[in-house]
Order: C-alpha cells, then structure tokens, then sequence
C-alpha cells in the first residue's frame, strides 16, 4: 500500500518548504481547533500542544496516514504573539519587537500510519533593528501582518526589519524542514 501524507495546516508557506525538500503532502486538510493560549503557558509548550491537538484531529479523520502538524508563535519576553487580529493589533505587535531580539517558536508533530508519533519544539532568536512610525505605518499598508504570528513574515517586507537571526531559517517562516523531514524519516517516510 502507498504511503500519503497529509499536512494538517493551511499554510502555503509550510507546503512549499515541504516541496523544497522534495516532500509533496497527498492533501492539505487544515485542523478545526481552539488555538487558545492557556494562561502562564509557555511559547514551547503552546507550540507542541497545538502541533499535536492538529496532527491527532486529521488523523483521527484519516488513520493510516502520515500527518504532519506545526504550529508558530513569537514571544517578547514572556508575552506570547500569536496572529493579530487587525491592524491596531500587528501595530502594537511591530512596536514591542522593534530594536529588540524575540523568540520564535515552532512546534512539529508527525504521526505515522501505525499511529505513533514525533512531537518537537524550535526556537529561533529573531532581532529586529529599531522600527520608525514610518516603517511600521508602511508595513501595515502591505497587509503582510496578516496570518502571521508575530505580525510579520521576515520572507517579506519585514525581512529588512532583521538585524540578526540565530537558529533555523525555516522555523522562522513556519516549519523548520531539517527537523520535519528528520521525524518523517525516522518515522519510517520515504521520499520520492
């Protein structure tokens, strides 16, 4: 029997990383769950339990499958930042991460058709040069906040925010690959 996979996210971001590897998921079937986060829970664990709660809902619909699911959050000290809601929202984001270094975090969990599975946290440090009213204003305009943990995605606009970067690239878009492509592996999927 063929083996299928199945990315459990609606991300375009994360599919492309996937294909970059060589990796084309059979079908993308985003999860249907609260992505709340739970008071006093860290960025780490909130990403892990969401990547899980995603993975366990596609493949509870579809057993025998390889499910991948991923979850991203940034965090600026202890305050986590998921999407924005609006504008005002990324606004206020954009403000507490100007001139300062924050975390992003990215949460992996692969299942495999015998239903076992792999589940890992990631954290990149991001650091971001100091923002003027001008450059957050600009930013805005884009709509680039939009869908995007933190209010931004350094493969766009934002990209020329970011002074440095230490850790993976690709968790910082949304899924880091060496880590996903080593839990499908070791979970027995062949890429062809």
């Amino acid at each position: 029997m063929a083996q299928k996979l199945i990315l459990a996210s609606a991300s375009p971001r994360r599919l492309s990383l996937l294909a970059s590897a060589g990796v084309h998921p059979d079908k993308v079937e985003p999860a249907d769950i609260d992505e709340s986060i739970i008071k006093s829970e860290t960025g780490s664990h909130l990403v892990k339990r969401l990547a899980l709660s995603k993975a366990k809902y596609v493949y509870e619909r579809n057993p025998k499958n390889f499910i991948i699911g991923a979850d991203t959050i940034v965090s600026a000290g202890r305050r986590l930042m998921g999407k924005p809601s609006d504008p005002d929202n990324a606004r206020t984001y954009l403000k507490q991460l100007s001139g300062r270094r924050h975390r992003v975090y990215g949460g992996i969990c692969v299942i495999s058709p015998k239903g076992n599975s792999s589940l890992k946290s990631i954290s990149t440090f991001v650091r971001f040069k100091r923002l003027t009213p001008a450059e957050i204003d600009a930013f805005i305009l884009t709509g680039q906040w939009k869908d995007k943990a933190g209010g931004y995605a350094i493969q766009g606009f934002a990209g020329s925010f970011v002074l440095s970067i230490n850790g993976s690239y690709t968790n910082i878009v949304g899924l880091d690959i060496a880590s996903a492509i080593a839990m499908l592996t070791g979970l027995g999927f062949k890429r062809s």
